[in-house]
């Protein structure tokens, strides 16, 4: 191990970038954040060399700790949580070496002074001053109160220079819980803080194939001249989950999916898949787009929100063979709890490229598949030359961009098979991502941690994003809070959801994809 605490790693982990340096601190290091995601990507950033040359990493949390058992606790999470395993023993001894640990509290001043303290630590001698990125890995309720404290023990004094910003404030999900705490969170944090120093994280735009939907819409000239009301029918947004509130029922029961999914993940998903060509790839230029872009969808007013939404709550079902309980037997969870595990809400963009086109999104807990896509449907074409073939035997072409697990991109048309008969099949073009480079893509943390190291903040979101995302969600759910359900559990675990919406879909002449 590194004899001195504040020495820097200086070979091996950084040879594929410009020499730099870097301090990330995290806040919540004891926790489930840190093990899992945290930790294992940092550690494949260093097996394939995309760390700075200069870096280390301090966890900060309540618990009593040495360095070297933190050490010995991280090892175990690559172990468990890396992508790769524990691959290379020497990598991770040289990665090793680069983790520290601070004890502290959250709410009074003493950890943050002995934070600071040995973070500074780490600038005596250095011709260039490392970047800090402060990662708030702890429960949101901390947020505000320990980026507070962040600004006034000194470790990121807010910069208004306009030039890149040396300290770097990250913070989880959910950011607020409606409009107004928001907008309150917002207002605590720009006290303190520029703008450009906090990367409000989801992880789902670290995704490679969530990022491959701008490359592929803008990169390819086949596509983005249909991509539009003339020849798109509806698009469908899908982020399916096998698995149920897994021991977070508490959290759910103040959470539920529109919180969970829809105010995050699936707007994000909306947007990249909506929105206009920005003026460039930096972080201002894609994100004027995207806020643009929501600015556009037509807000569901309370009295529609019955025709245009539909909630679930699942029940005991089999999943994979296994038997498993419904939502109101998880522990934490109330025995008539009206929390909703599964939303199905159709969305409108009011501009001149989406007019009369529905966006429809859903998300639910315990579903059949584990699916996360995006599923554009094109309109049927005129079928005078197929008169004696029923409309059903012809199906539209589909484009569907698969996020995860399989990560690619199918798009679907209809061929004659060979022999005599006119018969019409449908066929797929598919391309996947492990089969076509070899290799499966980083992890989503992997990426984010390397644009917040970077200073790269196109991935993360602005804050008139986050609470025009809000106020499109906060009718929804108030409705829902003020109008109990009476057909709680609504849907099977393991099944596609209730049946109320596959019942609004063929209201609209439409259904929806098993995937």
């Amino acid at each position: 191990m590194a004899s001195d605490p504040h020495s820097y790693l200086q070979q091996g982990l950084g040879q594929a970038k410009k020499p730099h340096a870097c301090v990330v601190v995290i806040f919540g290091a004891s926790g489930d954040l840190t093990k899992r995601k945290l930790i294992p990507a940092l550690y494949n950033l260093a097996l394939e060399k995309r760390l700075p040359e200069r870096f280390a990493v301090v966890g900060y949390a309540r618990s009593e700790m040495t360095h070297d058992a933190f050490r010995d606790k991280m090892r175990e999470a690559v172990k468990e949580f890396s992508r790769t395993g524990l691959k290379d023993e020497a990598v991770w001894q040289a990665f090793a070496n680069t983790l520290y640990y601070v004890r502290g509290g959250y709410e009074e001043n003493a950890g943050f002074q002995a934070l600071k303290d040995f973070v500074d630590g780490f600038d005596r001698g250095s011709r260039v001053l490392p970047a800090r990125v402060f990662y708030l890995a702890t429960p949101p309720d901390l947020y505000g109160a320990v980026t507070e404290r962040i600004a006034a023990a000194g470790l990121a004094p807010k910069e208004r220079d306009g030039e890149q910003p040396r300290a770097r404030v990250v913070i989880e999900k959910p950011f607020g819980t409606d409009l107004q705490t928001a907008r309150e969170l917002n207002h605590r944090v720009h006290e303190v803080l520029d703008e450009k120093q906090i990367y409000r994280i989801d992880h789902y735009l670290g995704k490679e194939t969530v990022q491959n939907i701008m490359v592929f819409r803008f990169a390819n000239a086949v596509f983005e001249p249909i991509w539009n009301r003339r020849y798109v029918d509806h698009v469908q947004i899908t982020a399916a989950e096998t698995v149920g509130v897994e021991n977070r029922g508490g959290y759910y029961e103040e959470a539920g999916v529109v919180r969970d999914m829809f105010q995050n993940h699936l707007l994000q998903l909306l947007c990249m898949t909506a929105m206009e060509p920005p003026v460039g790839l930096d972080a201002d230029a894609v994100r004027d787009e995207k806020g643009k872009l929501l600015k556009s969808v037509r807000h569901v007013a309370p009295e529609e929100v019955a025709a245009a939404a539909v909630r679930g709550q699942y029940g005991p079902g089999k999943v994979d063979g296994e038997e498993v309980v419904g939502y109101r037997q998880e522990p934490g969870v109330a025995k008539n709890s009206p929390t909703v595990t599964y939303a199905a809400i159709r969305l409108f963009i009011d501009n001149w490229r989406w007019e009369g086109v529905p966006f429809y999104l859903r998300s639910g807990k315990l579903m059949a598949k584990r699916v996360t896509e995006v599923a554009i449907q094109f309109k049927r074409p005129p079928l005078l030359l197929f008169k004696s073939h029923a409309v059903e035997e012809v199906n539209p072409n589909v484009l569907v961009m698969r996020i995860q697990p399989d990560e690619g991109v199918s798009l679907t048309f209809e061929v004659k098979p060979p022999g005599h008969d006119m018969v019409i099949s449908p066929l797929s073009l598919d391309f996947n991502y492990e089969e076509a480079f070899g290799n499966s893509p980083p992890e989503a943390y992997e990426t984010l941690l390397e644009d917040c190291i970077e200073g790269d903040s196109t991935l993360f979101t602005r804050h008139d994003w986050v609470e025009l995302a809000w106020s499109l969600m906060d009718p929804i759910i108030q409705v829902w809070n003020l109008s109990k359900p009476k057909n709680f559990p609504s849907y099977e675990a393991g099944s596609w959801g209730p049946k109320e919406a596959d019942e609004f879909m063929a209201r609209e002449g439409r259904r929806w994809r098993r995937p």
